[in-house]
């Protein structure tokens, strides 16, 4: 997570490469060290332009999300951006969201990612070609999908998960063919188990590689990772992610890049050879030229403890009875309890894609998320509910109204002229509405 994905109008902004890419410190003088950066990025993607067949250099924003202060290898049309030596800069306003993102501002579609940027020249390479690659994903025909995968927020599903990626670990690390193959199978064993278990997952699960995880995949080939550094790289992801919140919207940016990675050694241009309607999993199947087991359920209990099963499934058990316990209280506060809904008209959000939590058909929990409407600003940080439709979303109860501005625990919404929370008195919900104008 392009990481811009829409829904109806919407335009969603996911904080992208959070897992992958380490922060580095502030800059001293960031005029002097941007233009550098992207030389580094132009120069690596004409080199890599076979990847995809084309040049993904372009604009983008590096934004300071304390000062809200930008910088930029292209001018905006609207003239917001000032040249400074060889770069532009300036403010973006307090309606546009800063993630590692793609967003429409001023005339152009940019590529923004969100300072500190990482030390590693590699890794800050990767980061940006990643959100470049969004920008020009709809010309390769792959849409922005970010379905609902809410099978890896249960027990069984996170466990074959997690199992999968210890198969990959080893496959990765392997220099033998022949053992290579074997770990393959055994994560796609894993994986093929996983959907027999959650039957959606094959085709959900698939809408979000196409987008999150070709993008990652294209930042770590753009970014001209020799062996030794892409499997230390893989190898901390891997062990960061197992300690995310949830993995229902970031195990893309793991597997794909895993996957493709190894693919690459054989079919250096496999990516060329998909679709947006091609089954990931069926297609490496193939391209690997591998024999999954026929039945799945004793196949899996026969290789999982050369990864760690019991530790990984005490864990996820341990895991599940606090899950159990959280989906209580957000249901309780966001469904059965007064709330406050929020529809939406022109909305632009951003969320950490590492702690989504699905609320059992009633949509998806977001514990940190700010939304930006025509009704104004919403910022979360005790959690809010989305609904499956993605119209609305919900809030706690208000503590404070007034006519501008109204907050409860841990959401404050400044309100522009001409809305206001309504509260209906039959439910005790409050209502976001326009006001009506006095004749």
């Amino acid at each position: 997570m392009k990481i811009r994905i829409s829904f109806f109008a919407a335009t969603v902004a996911v904080i992208l490469g959070i897992s992958r890419h380490s922060p580095a410190q502030s800059f001293s003088s960031p005029e002097n060290a941007f233009p550098t950066y992207f030389e580094e990025v132009r120069t690596a993607e004409r080199r890599h332009f076979d990847l995809w067949d084309r040049d993904m250099y372009g604009p983008i924003l590096v934004v300071n999300p304390q000062t809200r202060q930008v910088y930029s290898n292209f001018p905006d049309a609207g003239g917001a951006l000032v040249r400074r030596g060889d770069i532009y800069e300036g403010f973006l306003p307090e309606n546009v969201n800063i993630n590692n993102t793609v967003v429409r501002w001023n005339g152009r579609e940019w590529a923004m990612v969100m300072l500190p940027l990482p030390n590693y020249t590699k890794i800050r390479i990767s980061l940006f070609a990643h959100e470049l690659y969004h920008v020009v994903q709809p010309s390769l025909g792959f849409q922005g999908y970010s379905p609902d995968n809410s099978q890896l927020d249960e027990k069984n599903g996170r466990i074959l998960l997690r199992l999968e990626l210890e198969a990959l670990r080893k496959a990765l690390e392997t220099p033998s063919t022949t053992e290579m193959k074997k770990g393959l199978t055994d994560a796609l064993t894993f994986r093929e188990y996983r959907y027999l278990l959650y039957p959606q997952a094959k085709s959900t699960e698939n809408l979000l590689e196409l987008n999150e995880g070709l993008a990652e995949y294209t930042g770590l080939i753009v970014s001209d990772m020799t062996r030794q550094e892409a499997l230390y790289y893989f190898e901390r992801s891997i062990n960061a992610f197992v300690r995310y919140p949830t993995f229902v919207r970031s195990f893309a940016y793991e597997t794909i890049p895993m996957y493709g990675y190894l693919l690459r050694q054989t079919d250096r241009y496999w990516n060329k050879d998909i679709g947006p309607n091609t089954n990931l999993s069926d297609y490496f199947i193939r391209a690997f030229g591998l024999n999954i087991p026929s039945h799945l359920p004793s196949a899996e209990r026969a290789i999982e403890e050369r990864y760690d099963g019991k530790l990984i499934r005490a864990e996820e058990t341990n895991r599940e009875s606090i899950r159990i316990r959280q989906i209580a209280t957000y249901r309780k506060e966001l469904v059965n309890q007064p709330h406050v809904e929020i529809p939406f008209k022109r909305m632009n959000l951003t969320f950490d894609p590492r702690n989504v939590i699905p609320l059992d058909g009633k949509g998806n929990v977001y514990p940190t998320i700010r939304v930006t409407d025509d009704w104004g600003i919403l910022d979360v940080r005790n959690g809010a509910l989305m609904s499956p439709r993605w119209d609305k979303i919900i809030v706690s109860t208000p503590t404070s109204i007034d006519d501008s501005n109204a907050s409860g625990n841990g959401w404050t919404l400044r309100l522009t002229s001409g809305y206001m929370l309504l509260e209906d008195y039959a439910t005790g919900n409050y209502i976001l509405t326009r006001k009506k104008s006095v004749p």
